[in-house]
């Protein structure tokens, strides 16, 4: 056998393994798409074929009982604005770790700390965070709940940021000091416009995981701020469950994280991998 044969037949192996891992993980989202044009009846006997229907969509977006497009506005208000305020923030602590002259004891217990607390679960801060916003009047309110998700969502950010601004040549922020140009100057001018891949991973890692989050906002939010993730859980009641309805609330909040997944991919794959650095 020749060596090329070989190299080809290696080559094949390895592209079959990927697409095998490929199937595995879509699959589950490919059941759940298709089972959002199911009726309740295909969906209780499984079937395989069946006439697809918009009904489920239809009874999700339209009908007076549903909250699912409050619910989705609500999502995109509390994870954009919480995603703008993870990365202004985390942005500014890790250029001031990185490139301010703290001792490296600041830096690293700052660090250390931030890795602890997220690894503290949410669910056990929510019920602290609900009597301090209910003190101060932001319970069930956008601001209460923003507050919260950038909170949880900052350790995440500042670690990453921090790689990406520590691989900014300190040569360049040295120059523009001297040159007479003001930190805020330097940043602005020197330093985002080289991360901005690793803004964009950041950005769309922390929107998603804004999205997703279900505890605290189960317990900060009541109907008129309640995300897609409790809109969705309330199709499971005590003694019926609305499958189909289900399904097509869970594929209609994939569409965001999706569509800015396409658009930043470039960005991402680059963040991600170069650490900003070209």
């Amino acid at each position: 056998m020749s060596d090329l044969t070989r190299t080809r037949r290696s080559a094949l192996g390895q592209h079959a393994l990927l697409l095998l891992f490929t199937l595995i993980v879509l699959f589950p989202f490919a059941w759940i798409i298709l089972s959002a044009f199911k009726t309740q009846i295909d969906l209780l006997m499984g079937r395989v074929f069946f006439t697809p229907n918009l009904l489920g969509f239809e009874n999700v977006i339209f009908d007076k009982t549903s909250d699912f497009v409050t619910n989705f506005t609500n999502s995109m208000v509390i994870g954009l604005a919480s995603t703008v305020l993870v990365l202004i923030v985390s942005t500014l602590a890790a250029f001031s770790l990185y490139r301010l002259q703290w001792p490296s004891w600041v830096l690293h217990s700052l660090l250390g700390w931030s890795v602890i607390f997220h690894m503290v679960p949410p669910i056990t801060l929510a019920g602290a965070w609900f009597t301090m916003f209910r003190s101060v009047g932001l319970d069930n309110t956008y601001s209460g709940i923003i507050l919260a998700h950038t909170t949880l969502h900052l350790p995440m950010a500042l670690w990453m940021m921090g790689v990406f601004i520590r691989d900014v040549p300190r040569e360049l922020v040295d120059a523009a000091l001297i040159d007479g140009a003001k930190v805020p100057q330097t940043l602005w001018y020197v330093v985002l416009p080289i991360i901005r891949p690793g803004l964009a991973a950041t950005g769309i890692l922390t929107f998603i995981f804004s999205w997703n989050e279900f505890p605290v906002a189960l317990v900060l939010s009541q109907r008129q701020t309640a995300t897609v993730p409790l809109g969705i859980g309330r199709y499971a009641q005590e003694n019926t469950i609305a499958f189909t309805e289900m399904a097509a609330a869970s594929t209609l909040s994939i569409l965001p994280a999706f569509v800015l997944l396409l658009i930043a991919q470039r960005f991402i794959v680059s963040g991600l991998t170069s650490g900003a650095v070209k």
